[in-house]
């Protein structure tokens, strides 16, 4: 089975024992899987990097202040301090989550279509590509909010069932499951398609290069894992080669034409 940078969020939700939706601490993972797979793919990034041209940073300030930040930023280092300048990104990647509460979807997509619009306005040949977990488990046990403030001893009984399978604890802790409805994920992924895209010779075309949906199952019962099996008709594999590629074919095209 392939190994993504999603497969390796899943076994750091494991880890931690159950998924923070207030704390988006899983972006960085995403971010760091990227860059290696595009640099292990990617020849003429790979070259770039290699040769000090560009280099990559993380959670750099987007342009347009509001406090936004982009997730993963590639380009040429500002010749005078030596850090990330706007006026020099070749690729950003921006990481966003609808895993538990699907009424989240509409705030994560105004961010991903906000970002877009501050990084256009100024450097519009940059190559953007966006990746969306969503969640299709149909309840989850509400851990951070609920389950941890209420129970003194959560370290200690709590913490160590949780995302192991043990399906005691939906009785044990009832209180704090929240349901998803039937269509919630489908109705995320839906509305994260409708972010515009474009292809590699179009920079006069406002879009992300590709946008990556990715189907998880998190519910810090059972164990977390991506789903591949998912019922809403996404390989998760060929979704993410796709994407690479799609990186890379627009890179060669604005920087190795």
């Amino acid at each position: 089975m392939s190994t993504t940078p999603f497969d390796q969020v899943m076994k750091a939700i494991r880890q931690a024992g159950y998924h923070n939706h207030r704390q988006p601490v899983h972006s960085d993972i995403v971010s760091e899987g990227v860059l290696q797979d595009l640099l292990r793919r990617c020849d003429p990034l790979k070259r770039d990097y290699d040769d000090g041209a560009i280099k990559h940073w993380l959670n750099v300030s987007a342009p347009g202040g509001r406090g936004r930040r982009l997730d993963l930023f590639v380009g040429e280092p500002d010749p005078k301090t030596g850090g990330p300048a706007i006026e020099g990104l070749r690729i950003g990647v921006e990481n966003k989550s609808v895993m538990t509460a699907h009424r989240n979807r509409t705030s994560r997509f105004d961010d991903l279509s906000e970002t877009l619009d501050a990084v256009y306005r100024v450097r519009q040949e940059a190559v953007m590509a966006a990746t969306v977990l969503v969640g299709v488990a149909e309840r989850v046990l509400n851990v951070p909010d609920r389950v941890k403030p209420r129970e003194d001893d959560f370290e200690t009984a709590v913490l160590p069932r949780l995302s192991t399978g043990d399906q005691r604890l939906w009785e044990d802790f009832e209180y704090a499951v929240s349901p998803n409805r039937p269509k919630d994920a489908e109705v995320t992924v839906a509305r994260f398609r409708e972010l515009p895209t474009r292809s590699p010779g179009h920079t006069h075309i406002r879009g992300y290069d590709f946008v990556a949906v990715v189907p998880v199952y998190v519910n810090n019962v059972d164990p977390p894992r991506v789903d591949r099996g998912n019922k809403l008709g996404i390989d998760v594999d060929s979704e993410y080669a796709l994407m690479l590629e799609a990186i890379c074919r627009a890179y060669k095209a604005r920087w190795h034409a």
